[in-house]
C-alpha cells in the first residue's frame, strides 16, 4: 500500500485560506458542526495537485495534521468528500496516546516536528502493509527517510515548483 502522510496548514490549506472559517455561513466551533464549516478551506490549485498525485500513484491519505485533533475520522472523510477529494483512510496516532512522558517533554520544549515524526514512525511500525510512503509537511521532518517539505512562502504549499515530482519519486 502507498501512503501519503498529509499535513494541512502550509501544504494544502495556504496562508490565503487561514481564518476563512470565521467568514463561512453557519460557522460554529461546536464539534457537532460539520468540519467543512469549522475548518479553513483548502487552496483550489493545491487540491488539484493533490488529486493528480493520488490519481497517478493510487496512494492513500493518512492525516498527520493537527486538524485530526478537531474531529473524528468520519468527519474528516466527509469534509474531504465535500471538497471533492478522495477521503483519508486514517490518522496518524497521537503521540500522547502511546508516549505521554515523551509527548509532554517535546511539547513543552516546542518540538512539534519531533512529535509529528514519532507519530508517522508509530503508524509505519503498526502498518507493515505500507510499501511506499512520503510525509508532506511545512514543518521540518527531515529525520524521516521519505519527506518532502513545503517551505515559505506559505501561500504556495504543494503547488511549489518541484514538490509534486519529489512526492511522486517516493510513491512510485
Amino acid at each position: 500500500m502507498k501512503v501519503l502522510f498529509l499535513d494541512h496548514d502550509g501544504v494544502i490549506c495556504l496562508s490565503n485560506n487561514w481564518g476563512g472559517r470565521y467568514k463561512k455561513k453557519g460557522f460554529d466551533s461546536n464539534p457537532e458542526t460539520p468540519m467543512d464549516i469549522r475548518m479553513d478551506n483548502f487552496d483550489v490549485k493545491a487540491v488539484k495537485i493533490l488529486k493528480e498525485i493520488i490519481d497517478e500513484t493510487g496512494c492513500e491519505l493518512v492525516i498527520s495534521s493537527d486538524w485530526k485533533l478537531h474531529g473524528t475520522l468520519d468527519q474528516m472523510k466527509e469534509m474531504y468528500i465535500t471538497r471533492g477529494i478522495k477521503p483519508p483512510i486514517d490518522y496518524t496516532p497521537n503521540m500522547k496516546d502511546f508516549d505521554e512522558t515523551g509527548h509532554a517533554m517535546l511539547h513543552w520544549k516546542g518540538f512539534s516536528e519531533s512529535i509529528r515524526v514519532y507519530e508517522v514512525n508509530e503508524y509505519l511500525k503498526n502498518h507493515p502493509e505500507v510499501t511506499h510512503w512520503v510525509a508532506v509537511d511545512d514543518l521540518n521532518l527531515s529525520s524521516l527517510e521519505n519527506f518532502v517539505r513545503t517551505t515559505k512562502p506559505y501561500n504556495e504549499g504543494i503547488k511549489q515548483s518541484g514538490v509534486k515530482d519529489k512526492i511522486l519519486k517516493y510513491l512510485k
